[in-house]
C-alpha cells in the first residue's frame, strides 16, 4: 500500500471561504490545467447556459439570482480544474506502470496523472492495461454478459455524477437485459432519506427549495459540515442570518464553515468581522440525535400544556396528519432526564434548543450522512418529520424538510429509474415506451452487491462512472468481491482504485466530462440533472475534449445497448446516441412531471417536479402526513470502547482527494490520520503523532488500520474519526441499516492503542 506521510498540524483557519478559498482555487487551476482552460470553465459552470457542478447537488438561485462571475464555490472549482485536467493518460503510461506498481500509489496521486484518453484493457493473467479499439470493447463487454447463465449474474453499478439521459438509457438497457440490478451510490448515503421520507410524507425527496431558506425562522443543522460538502449552502445561510433567522448546528465536531464565514463572491467581507453562522452548536455524542429530537419534542409539549395554543399547530394535525395521539401517548413515556443523558449535552444547552424553536412555525431540519449512515438513521429522520409536524412546519414557505444530497446527480438518477425496486407502475410505462416487458424481481443494492460477488452469483461489474472498490464499506471484502468477477467494466474519466481491483478481465471506458463539447452528427448535445431541491436544469460544456477518442456516457450506453440487444430489438439507440431530445422525449413518456420536457429544460435555470409536501399534500396511502413511533435505538457497547466515524476533509469530494490538506481542521499533508480527545490520547498515553493501531469490532469480526497518526481535537469524550474512504477498511459490511440497507460508517465500535513501531 502507498507509504504514509506524517501529518504537520497548523492553527485551523476559523473563517470559511473568503480569501484562503480564493487562493485555494488559483493554485488548483494553476496545478490541474491551462489556466485559460480552467479560467474558461469556471465562467461557465452553473450559469443557466452553462453546465452544471460535476462536484455537489446544492441548487442554483433563481436565473435572476446567478452571479455571472461566480456562482460555484471552492471545492467546485477544484472539481473542474480536476475534471479539466492537462494531463492525459495513454498507452505508455501503462506501458510503464504495472497495476501491481500502481496499487502502491496513493489514490490522490492516482487521480493527478490526468485524464485516460483511450479504452483499455487488462487480460486474464496480465499486469498491465493495453489499449483496444471502441468496437472491440463493446464485443467483448456483450461477449461476457452473454455468456452469464442468467442475467442477475450480472451488476450495473451507477455513480451520482450520470446525467438524467445517460441514466435512463442505462436503466432501460440493463431491464432489456433481465435484471433489476441497479446499485448506486445513493444505497450508500440517503437511502435512508428516502424510505423515511416516503413513509412519512409521501415522496423521499427534500420539500424546501433555495429560496425557503431565507424565508425560516430557525435552521437545524444535523449531522452535516456545509463548509466543505455543500460551501454555497453558506451563502444561503449567510441570507437566513441578515432576516433575523436563527441556525441551530448538530454535529459530533465544531465545523469551521458553520462558525464564521466571508462569501468569496463579495471582496468587502475579506477583511473585517466574518459572518457568524450558527447561534447555538451542540456537540453532541455520535448518534444520539434521536434522543436529543424526543427531548426537544417533550419540552415543546411541556411549553404547550402551559400555554396551549402558543407551540403546537393542533390545527394543521388535526387537518393534515394521522397518527399524533399515538405519538403522543409514546412520548410522554419517556424520561426527559434520561434522554438528555444520552446525548452528551448540558441540561441548559437541551433548554435553550427548545426556547428557540418555541412558538416558530417556519422551520427547516437539514441533514447528510451524519444522520443516515447510521444502523437506526430511518428512526432518526422520522423524528425530524415528527418535530416539524408538531410545529405545523411543512407546506408552508421557510418550512420542511431538506436531505442535503451529496453528489451532483444522485437524486436525479433515481428519478430516472437508477433503483433495484423501482415500483411495478414505473416498470408498466417504461414497457410501454420501449415494447418490452421489464423485470419484476427486485434485484440488488450496493452492499448486497458485494456480497453477490462474493457468493460467486455475481459474475459481471459494470461501473458508470464513480469508485466502488473504495466507496463501498468493508474494503477488503470488496476488492476480494471484484477480483471474482469474470470481467469488470468502468466508465471513467480519471484513473481511480476501481481499475486497479479488476476482475479476470478488466476494461476502462473513458468518457467525456462535464465540463467538455459534446458533439454529434445532429450537433452539440446538452444534458439535464436534478438538484437537492427538485429542480431539473441542462447542463452544456463547450471545452474540446481533451481527447478525441473519448465518448459521452449516453453514446457509451447506446452503443453497448445496440451491440448487447441485437439488430432486432426495437430501441432506436442509434438516433438517441446522435439526438438526445429523443431520449427526453421517451423520458417524459415514462416519468410524470416531465412533461414537455425539451420546452422547459431550455428555459433559463430549468423547472422544478412535482413536490407533494411542498404544496401541502401528502401522497402517503391515508393522503396525511404520518406521526411515527420510534423506539430507543439504543446500542450497546464495551466500556473499554470508542465510536468511531468516517469524515470527508476539506481538500476532497466523495472519493476524488484534490489534496492532502484539511485547511478548516487545521491537518495538512497527511490523510491517514486519527482524530481524538485530548483527554482519551492522555489514557492512551498517545502524543500528537504518535501512530495508532485501531480495530473495529462487529458480531464478533475484528478489522484493523494501523499507522495512523493521533491529532487531538476537539470532540466528544469517547469517540474517533479517520479519513473516508481510508476508513471503510474498518466498517463491517453488515454493519448497516436493516430498513435501507445504509451502511453505518458513523457508527462503528472500536479499540485503540499506540502502536509501537519496531
Amino acid at each position: 500500500m502507498p507509504k504514509k506521510s506524517a501529518p504537520i498540524p497548523y492553527p485551523p483557519r476559523k473563517p470559511a471561504a473568503g480569501w484562503d478559498s480564493i487562493q485555494s482555487v488559483a493554485f488548483k487551476i494553476w496545478e490541474e490545467t491551462h489556466t485559460g482552460r480552467g479560467i474558461k470553465s469556471l465562467f461557465q459552470l452553473n450559469q443557466p447556459n452553462g453546465f452544471d457542478c460535476p462536484s455537489c447537488a446544492w441548487p442554483d438561485p433563481d436565473p435572476s439570482d446567478v452571479s455571472r462571475v461566480g456562482e460555484y464555490c471552492e471545492n467546485g472549482a477544484k472539481a473542474v480544474a480536476w475534471e479539466a485536467s492537462k494531463n492525459t493518460i495513454g498507452e505508455e503510461f501503462f506501458r510503464e506502470h504495472s497495476i501491481a506498481d500502481l496499487m502502491n500509489k496513493s489514490d490522490h496521486w492516482l487521480e493527478k496523472q490526468g485524464r485516460i484518453s483511450q479504452p483499455f484493457i487488462v487480460k486474464p493473467g496480465s499486469n498491465h492495461y493495453e489499449p483496444l479499439t471502441w468496437e472491440a470493447a463493446f464485443s467483448s463487454i456483450s461477449g461476457s454478459l452473454r455468456q452469464l447463465e442468467y442475467p442477475d449474474q450480472a451488476l450495473f453499478y451507477t455513480s451520482g455524477r450520470t446525467s438524467n439521459e445517460a441514466a435512463f438509457l442505462y436503466q432501460c438497457m440493463v431491464r432489456q437485459f433481465g435484471t433489476n440490478n441497479l446499485p448506486d451510490c445513493s444505497n450508500m448515503c440517503h437511502e435512508a432519506s428516502g424510505k423515511a421520507l416516503m413513509e412519512t410524507l409521501g415522496i423521499g425527496k427534500a420539500s424546501v427549495t433555495i429560496d425557503d431558506i431565507p424565508k425560516a425562522e430557525v435552521m437545524l443543522i444535523f449531522g452535516q459540515n456545509p463548509g466543505t460538502n455543500a460551501p454555497r449552502m453558506l451563502t444561503a445561510l449567510q441570507k437566513l442570518k441578515a432576516n433575523g433567522g436563527k441556525i441551530m448546528a448538530v454535529n459530533p465536531l465544531p465545523e469551521a464553515g458553520l462558525m464564521q464565514f466571508r462569501n468569496p463572491q463579495k471582496p468587502w467581507e475579506w477583511v473585517g468581522k466574518p459572518t457568524a453562522i450558527q447561534d447555538l452548536f451542540l456537540p453532541i455524542t455520535i448518534n444520539a440525535d434521536w434522543a436529543l429530537l424526543k427531548a426537544l419534542q417533550k419540552l415543546l409539549l411541556s411549553f404547550e400544556e402551559e400555554n396551549p395554543g402558543t407551540v403546537i399547530d393542533k390545527p394543521f394535525i388535526d387537518h393534515n396528519t394521522g397518527g399524533y395521539q399515538e405519538f403522543i401517548a409514546d412520548l410522554k413515556e419517556l424520561s426527559l432526564e434520561k434522554l438528555i443523558a444520552a446525548t452528551g449535552l448540558a441540561q441548559d444547552a437541551v433548554h435553550e434548543a427548545a426556547e428557540m424553536l418555541k412558538g416558530k412555525r417556519r422551520v427547516i431540519i437539514a441533514w447528510a450522512m451524519g444522520i443516515t449512515q447510521h444502523s437506526n438513521a430511518e428512526s432518526t429522520i422520522r423524528e425530524f418529520v415528527n418535530l416539524l409536524l408538531m410545529l405545523g412546519a411543512i407546506g408552508k414557505e421557510g418550512a420542511g424538510t431538506l436531505p442535503v444530497r451529496g453528489h451532483s446527480n444522485v437524486q436525479g438518477d433515481r428519478t430516472m429509474g437508477i433503483w433495484e425496486k423501482m415500483p411495478d407502475a414505473f416498470l408498466d410505462r417504461l414497457g410501454k415506451a420501449f415494447n418490452f416487458s421489464p423485470p419484476r424481481t427486485h434485484g440488488v443494492a450496493a452492499v448486497d452487491a458485494v456480497r453477490l460477488m462474493l457468493s460467486g452469483k455475481g459474475r459481471f461489474f459494470f461501473g458508470l462512472g464513480g469508485n466502488f472498490a473504495l466507496a463501498a464499506p468493508d474494503t477488503q471484502k470488496v476488492f476480494e468481491a471484484l477480483r471474482l468477477c469474470n470481467m469488470t467494466v468502468q466508465v471513467s474519466t480519471k484513473l481511480n482504485r476501481s481499475h486497479l481491483v479488476h476482475g479476470k478481465t478488466g476494461i476502462i471506458l473513458p468518457c467525456l466530462g462535464r465540463t467538455e463539447r459534446d458533439h454529434t452528427p445532429n450537433g452539440n448535445q446538452f444534458v439535464s440533472t436534478e438538484d437537492t431541491a427538485g429542480r431539473v436544469r441542462m447542463s452544456k460544456g463547450d471545452l474540446p475534449p481533451v481527447s478525441k477518442h473519448l465518448k459521452s456516457e449516453v453514446e457509451i450506453i447506446c452503443r453497448l445497448g445496440r451491440e448487447l440487444l441485437g439488430k432486432d430489438n426495437h430501441t432506436n439507440w442509434e438516433g438517441m446516441a446522435e439526438n438526445y431530445d429523443l431520449i427526453r422525449d421517451k423520458i417524459q413518456e415514462v416519468i410524470p412531471g416531465f412533461e414537455d420536457y425539451n420546452i422547459r429544460v431550455r428555459s433559463a435555470g430549468g423547472f422544478y417536479l412535482p413536490n407533494g409536501p411542498r404544496e401541502g399534500k401528502f401522497h402517503t396511502p391515508s393522503k396525511k402526513a404520518i406521526f411515527t413511533v420510534n423506539p430507543w435505538p439504543l446500542r450497546e457497547k464495551r466500556s473499554d470502547t470508542f465510536i468511531l466515524m468516517t469524515i470527508r476533509s476539506h481538500d476532497q469530494f466523495n472519493t476524488s482527494v484534490y489534496g492532502m490538506d484539511d485547511r478548516y481542521r487545521g491537518i495538512r499533508n497527511s490523510r491517514e490520520v486519527v482524530l481524538i480527545h485530548p483527554e482519551d490520547m492522555q489514557k492512551l498515553e498517545l502524543e500528537e503523532g504518535d501512530s495508532m493501531r485501531i480495530t473495529s469490532h462487529f458480531k464478533g469480526e475484528s478489522r484493523t488500520l494501523e499507522g495512523f497518526k493521533a491529532v487531538p481535537y476537539d470532540m466528544p469524550l469517547g469517540t474517533l474519526a479517520v479519513y473516508f474512504p481510508e476508513g471503510n477498511v474498518l466498517v463491517a459490511l453488515d454493519n448497516q441499516s436493516g430498513e435501507s440497507l445504509c451502511p453505518s460508517s458513523k457508527y462503528i465500535e472500536a479499540s485503540a492503542e499506540k502502536l509501537v513501531l519496531s
